[in-house]
């Protein structure tokens, strides 16, 4: 079984015509429902860990640095699952939800938001990363963010980045990883958040002509998936 942690809700008019992070998350996973525990942090007491093969972290409109209980008490469940050496991965909200777990400084990007289709250069060890290794050096992927991992925990591998990011991916041991990319949405999902953050956007025709689709990050969830059946 997989669960779905799940940290927050799109805004009303994308999750009427498209659904919401664990609905784009799950779809992404290509698996059958029935093997996917979604599990709302806010509303619902955190499960134990019997039967589960890995955890997924969408996104959020809260932020990690936010003083909200179900924050700190799902950071208290990711140490634990640690413990039981389960594979996470982390989105958006989601890693730097991990990263600030497991001791690295998350706040908002002195530069501003970042929203678009954007270009992430790979690094050296994501060669050799279980998730990374046979994607492109440079790919395009979705985002829409304000905070950023700004220090990573000491034990954390760099993956990806790029001249606005300087931490677009990482992975803790061999089995944690966050992107700050959102693998999960498509062209549309991501012109949903263009329109709604349209006077925070310097250049919104610009922004909207350079979306697109974005195969190769949309591949990293099923990719996480297969790692967590190969590993039990």
């Amino acid at each position: 079984m997989f669960i779905i942690l799940k940290a927050g809700s799109s805004m009303r008019k994308c999750v009427e015509k498209y659904g919401d992070f664990e609905d784009w998350t799950l779809n992404s996973m290509h698996v059958d429902a029935k093997e996917v525990k979604i599990v709302n942090p806010k509303s619902q007491n955190l499960p134990d860990f019997k039967n589960v093969q890995g955890i997924i972290i969408t996104g959020s409109h809260d932020m990690v640095t936010d003083e909200f209980d179900w924050i700190k008490k799902s950071s208290a469940w990711l140490k634990e699952a640690t413990k039981n050496n389960l594979p996470i991965f982390g989105i958006c909200f989601g890693h730097q939800l991990l990263a600030q777990t497991f001791g690295g400084i998350v706040d908002n990007h002195p530069v501003g938001p970042e929203i678009g289709t954007v270009s992430v250069t790979l690094h050296e060890k994501a060669k050799s990363d279980a998730l990374f290794k046979n994607l492109p050096e440079n790919f395009l992927v979705h985002v829409t963010h304000t905070q950023s991992v700004l220090k990573l925990p000491k034990n954390a591998v760099l993956l990806a980045s790029n001249c606005y990011e300087s931490c677009h991916a990482f992975r803790i041991k061999n089995n944690i990883w966050g992107v700050q990319f959102h693998p999960e949405y498509n062209a549309d999902i991501l012109k949903e958040y263009v329109f709604k953050e349209a006077n925070r956007i310097k250049n919104v025709p610009i922004v909207l002509k350079e979306i697109c689709e974005t195969l190769y990050a949309n591949s990293l969830i099923e990719k996480f998936v297969e790692f967590c059946k190969e590993k039990n």
